[in-house]
């Protein structure tokens, strides 16, 4: 390990790669997200559950007077936050190769397309709250809290990217490079739930 005994020891962009390369084990700070990610995934199932529950007892859904939910923008707006797992993958690693840079010119590339996808689904939120309300109808209720909850974690994955990538500019460290593989991990289990939301919602309309 050229001197690096420990994790907790290597403090620079060579040493961090030398422990990643000699890794034997998935580290603590991993297994804990993948946990997050456990209870995360039943948080929403129990939501997405509840929407078709919801709609197996209701007569018409949407109900009379509520919009058929929009196909196109959701479908592409989702493709498109769903291809962000590319450069996640590819920061996670470029850090365990040491290439501090790269690695946060990668998550901030990302970044810019979440943050985009972000912006244009809070507006449609917005302009769907205009035309119906979620505390009239059991859809209504459904489809925001769905939406709410999965735009929630776009917005936490999003500090996340900028508190990674402040932290990087000050160099790779064994545990920043952890931090970037939790990060990415935590992108990948937001995509996947972007995709079931997504055709959650939109499914009236299949």
């Amino acid at each position: 390990m050229s001197g690096v005994s420990r994790s907790m020891e290597a403090t620079t962009a060579a040493a961090a790669a030398r422990v990643e390369r000699a890794r034997r084990a998935l580290p603590n700070g991993w297994w804990a997200a993948v946990l997050f990610v456990a209870t995360e995934g039943a948080l929403f199932g129990s939501v997405l559950a509840s929407y078709f529950y919801l709609r197996l007892k209701a007569a018409q859904w949407p109900p009379p007077g509520v919009p058929q939910p929009h196909v196109a923008l959701p479908v592409g707006m989702t493709a498109a936050l769903v291809a962000t797992s590319i450069p996640m993958v590819a920061a996670a690693r470029a850090a365990g190769r040491g290439r501090a840079g790269a690695a946060w010119r990668l998550i901030a590339a990302a970044a810019l397309v979440q943050g985009a996808y972000l912006g244009v689904q809070i507006a449609s939120f917005a302009d769907d709250l205009h035309k119906f309300d979620p505390r009239d109808t059991a859809y209504g209720s459904a489809y925001f809290t769905s939406l709410g909850l999965h735009h929630a974690h776009v917005a936490l994955g999003l500090l996340l990217n900028v508190w990674i990538i402040g932290r990087l500019l000050g160099g790779l460290t064994n545990y920043r490079l952890i931090g970037v593989r939790v990060i990415a991990l935590y992108w990948h289990f937001v995509n996947v739930t972007a995709i079931a939301v997504t055709l959650t919602v939109i499914s009236p309309r299949l």
